[in-house]
């Protein structure tokens, strides 16, 4: 997986576009204005295609390339404001240092603290701001895919679990569908 960052005239756009998703197998596009405010920036994560992929269209070709992960702006369209979030990983962690028959704190927690800090990266991407955010967000985002995989089962499943290389190649696009389907269900 590699990041991809265009800088371009809007209206090359489109063309841009239609050749990056045509080249390569990458998440949902973001546009963000440029810092000039004459020219937009476009943001993406692309994956290596698998090596089958480069011989022939065999379906076996395609099995570990990744979905089309939802969108943050999807997934994240009702989630609480990220100060109140902070406020409420804060506090479910400190409840549950702070009393001993507290237990572990449940998948919940480790979904919406993913969610949270991926929602902080990706404002610092946006923003051009390289600050280790992304891999701290990818970090909590497999603690997630570990309890996920030694867990009950409290996933989705759908398009791919938790074991499957496609999530384990984008594990904050797995939490991104995670949260999505976590938000409708509440």
């Amino acid at each position: 997986m590699f990041d991809i960052r265009i800088i371009c005239d809007p209206a090359d756009e489109q063309d841009i576009t239609r050749a990056l998703t045509a080249a390569f197998d990458c998440d949902p596009i973001q546009r963000r204005p440029a810092h000039n405010g004459h020219r937009v920036r476009l943001y993406t994560k692309a994956f290596h295609p698998h090596p089958a992929a480069l011989l022939n269209d065999a379906p076996e070709a395609t099995e570990a390339r990744p979905t089309a992960w939802p969108t943050p702006e999807d997934a994240y369209a009702t989630a609480p404001g990220i100060t109140y979030e902070v406020a409420w990983t804060a506090s479910t962690a400190r409840t549950h240092t702070e009393n001993p028959h507290g237990g572990d704190v449940d998948r919940e927690y480790w979904l919406r603290k993913a969610a949270l800090l991926d929602r902080i990266a990706l404002e610092y991407e946006a923003e051009g701001v390289h600050n280790g955010t992304d891999e701290i967000a990818a970090n909590a985002a497999r603690q997630l895919i570990e309890i996920d995989q030694d867990g009950d089962g409290d996933y989705s499943g759908a398009p791919y679990g938790p074991e499957h290389p496609a999530t384990l190649a984008h594990p904050r696009g797995y939490v991104r569908h995670e949260y999505a389907v976590w938000a409708e269900n509440q």
